[in-house]
């Protein structure tokens, strides 16, 4: 991602923080872990997180892409955490897009992959580690076996 975009979206991250957090209490808390006043003190370590990786990042394919990650239980906290963080995080860029009209089209798509992979690179990661203690692991990929041998 260019610079001037994460210099623009590092400006704007008071604001992204409160669109996320505002997005997090409209959605459905799954758990009492996924409760957004809980989740809401993760919010300055993952914004950290982003900045360092989308500062640290080489240029990607435009092809490169990651799917959201997947919980056997439906029950990891993080699962509506990042979802929540994508939707903040797009807004602002596409906010800050609009303010540069000589952006070329092909670096503006480019940024926006980028900014997806890394949200979800950071994602799956969380979302394994809290999937890898959670003590439903076992009962969902249970279930999940039974209903794929039907």
């Amino acid at each position: 991602m260019q610079g001037e975009l994460v210099q623009a979206l590092l400006k704007r991250r008071t604001h992204i923080c409160a669109r996320w957090a505002a997005l997090l209490h409209i959605q459905r808390a799954n758990s009492a872990l996924a409760h957004p006043d809980t989740l809401i003190h993760l919010l300055d370590w993952t914004c950290d997180s982003i900045i360092h990786a989308l500062e640290e990042r080489t240029p990607l394919s435009i092809t490169t892409t990651l799917s959201r990650p997947e919980c056997p239980c439906g029950r990891n906290p993080y699962l509506y955490f990042f979802i929540a963080s994508e939707q903040a995080w797009l807004e602002a860029l596409v906010f800050i897009q609009f303010a540069i009209p000589k952006l070329d089209p092909v670096d503006r798509d480019e940024a926006v992959a980028e900014l997806l992979l890394v949200i979800r690179t950071l994602a799956q990661t969380e979302v394994e580690s809290f999937c890898s203690v959670c003590q439903y692991r076992n009962e969902a990929f249970a279930t999940a076996k039974i209903a794929t041998h039907k």
